[in-house]
């Protein structure tokens, strides 16, 4: 063994730096994270306002009376958005648009909407207290189908 004697760990020879950017690389790893998160809740939202819509209108053409059918709509609609886990009072099922009365081969017409709470992301901060996110859905009423009264003039 030989007699040198070396010396450790001092000075500020050898030092690595940027220790301190580990906690700025964690918030931007959470901060996309959240806005990730965010992006997909929105697009949960599409799908369930989109399914719900479309089934309020299934609903609508598939009734026997203006009465039930507007009615009928309203809880189809309703229960497709409590399906989704979408039941709390963010969500509205529109009234049917309709351009004649109830009858054959009437369009119909409703939109569903649903306002998504935005998530204050640091960094980029936030878009609103909410995102409203719409979807519609038109039908048309079977001018062959048994039950209404008048002719099929489509």
């Amino acid at each position: 063994m030989s007699a040198t004697n070396v010396t450790r760990c001092r000075g500020d020879r050898g030092q690595v730096g940027g220790i301190e950017v580990l906690p700025f690389g964690f918030l931007v790893f959470v901060a996309a994270t959240l806005l990730i998160a965010n992006v997909w809740g929105v697009v949960d939202a599409k799908f369930a306002v989109s399914a719900a819509a479309r089934e309020a209108t299934r609903a609508y053409v598939e009734a026997d009376s203006a009465d039930q059918a507007a009615a009928t709509s309203q809880q189809r609609g309703h229960e497709t958005l409590a399906a989704f886990g979408r039941a709390d009072g963010r969500a509205s099922v529109g009234q049917p648009v309709l351009a004649e009365p109830f009858g054959r081969c009437t369009r119909v017409t409703i939109v569903v909407s649903y306002s998504v709470p935005v998530i204050a992301v640091p960094f980029i901060g936030g878009l609103g207290n909410i995102a409203p996110v719409t979807s519609s859905h038109t039908a048309i009423v079977d001018p062959f189908r048994d039950g209404l009264h008048g002719e099929a003039n489509c």
